[in-house]
């Protein structure tokens, strides 16, 4: 127990730094990955009546995740058509997590990673190498 908490530590802290210096295009890119990886874990739960509350908390980070990082993080006054369209989808994705949750569903789970997998994968054929590393450049959010 006591290696498991020095590992998850020592993760933390260099997500910690990974997050500091990383570029406006990466932190988005980081975003995705939260997002994903807590939908996967979360879809490892459904099912088990003794973890749902774990559960539950896994996909309430993925929708502030989707809510608070990716979401308010759009400019739909300078983004036009793209960032309302982003903006709507992202709507339909914390709404699906919640039918989610409420139904143990896998399915629905399995849509809302697939379309942030796309998501993240257009972000980031979007990238110069030098913001995908880490370094300068402020790209900002649609």
């Amino acid at each position: 127990m006591m290696m498991q908490k020095r590992q998850l530590a020592a993760y933390r802290s260099s997500l910690d730094v990974e997050v500091e210096t990383a570029s406006p295009h990466k932190l988005i890119l980081l975003l995705f990955d939260g997002g994903i990886s807590a939908i996967r874990q979360a879809k490892l739960l459904v099912g088990n009546k003794e973890r749902i509350g774990e559960k539950g908390k896994l996909i309430g980070k993925a929708i502030a995740i989707i809510e608070e990082g990716l979401r308010l993080g759009l400019d739909l006054e300078k983004g036009g058509e793209l960032a309302t369209n982003l903006d709507a989808l992202y709507a339909y994705c914390s709404a699906r997590l919640l039918d989610a949750n409420l139904k143990n569903d896998v399915v629905i789970l399995e849509e809302v990673e697939a379309l942030l997998l796309d998501l993240r994968g257009a972000w980031a054929t979007i990238a110069k190498p030098q913001e995908l590393a880490g370094a300068g450049g402020s790209t900002g959010a649609v």
